[in-house]
């Protein structure tokens, strides 16, 4: 029989308010899953940033897990866009597969477009293992890059984006961010590409677009998160965990909804990106 779950809880802070001991408890649960770190390397990354989601045990308000958060303004061909940068992401392998830090970002991200309403938001992110690829195929209507279709205007906001946060670092013939070697990476151990999974499309899709992602290339991603793109990601995973117990009373309404939220992933991966 497997060990229960300690419960978890998530909370947002901003980066003035994450204490010394913070950081070196987050560091400790990012040096367990990642190559090439350095606590040097860890906090000159989490000074660039607006905060972090932090995800703790109850029983003892442990760290168990974090996600740094960047907001920035960009210029885009003359067009204003608000970017939401998750950085460093990694939680237990306890917890692999939780929505602990779900809600907490979801809220983030929806106040801001209530703020701002007129301003096209996107969700910044780069991804060196699958499975944060796969929160943009899962979730997302509409992503880049995308398996089956270009878009010109999508690829210009992530060299944009790249360009202001990693500035020299993207190779534009191959769309992927490279930062040599010595970069910190996945260690081998921690999310693997099987045979098995390279039958599933979109992660063969994300290992053809970034090869070399055992070194630790990074493959920038980018998904619109504005109201209605967001409502879209919520509503099958409010129905998964609400109408679920209620299906057969509901009828129809509820399966529709179950067999959309089927096969979403968590909004966090539970591996580290940049």
């Amino acid at each position: 029989m497997s060990q229960r779950k300690h419960p978890i809880y998530t909370q947002y802070h901003a980066l003035q308010d994450i204490t010394v001991k913070d950081v070196r408890d987050m560091f400790r649960v990012f040096s367990r899953y990642y190559e090439y770190t350095s606590m040097e390397q860890f906090v000159s990354d989490l000074s660039r940033k607006t905060g972090a989601f932090i995800v703790r045990r109850k029983t003892d308000h442990a760290i168990v897990g974090f996600s740094t958060l960047g907001i920035y303004d960009l210029d885009v061909d003359g067009k204003k866009v608000k970017g939401f940068f998750s950085g460093d992401t990694i939680i237990e392998s306890e917890y692999w597969g939780s929505r602990a830090i779900n809600f907490e970002f979801v809220k983030r991200v929806v106040i801001e477009a209530f703020k701002h309403p007129f301003t096209r938001q996107y969700w910044f992110l780069i991804s060196k293992g699958y499975k944060t690829f796969l929160l943009l195929t899962r979730n997302f209507p509409n992503y880049y890059p995308h398996p089956e279709h270009e878009n010109p205007e999508m690829k210009r906001i992530t060299e944009t984006y790249c360009d202001t946060l990693f500035p020299g670092f993207l190779n534009r013939d191959k769309m992927v961010l490279d930062f040599g070697d010595g970069y910190n990476c996945l260690k081998s151990d921690a999310t693997p590409i099987t045979p098995e999974l390279r039958r599933q499309a979109d992660i063969a899709f994300f290992e053809q677009m970034n090869p070399e992602w055992e070194r630790g290339c990074e493959l920038p991603c980018l998904a619109e998160v504005g109201l209605a793109s967001m409502f879209r990601v919520i509503l099958p995973q409010v129905a998964k965990l609400v109408l679920k117990p209620a299906m057969k009373p509901l009828g129809g309404m509820a399966r529709r909804l179950l067999r959309r939220g089927k096969n979403t992933e968590p909004l966090q991966a539970p591996v580290a990106h940049g």
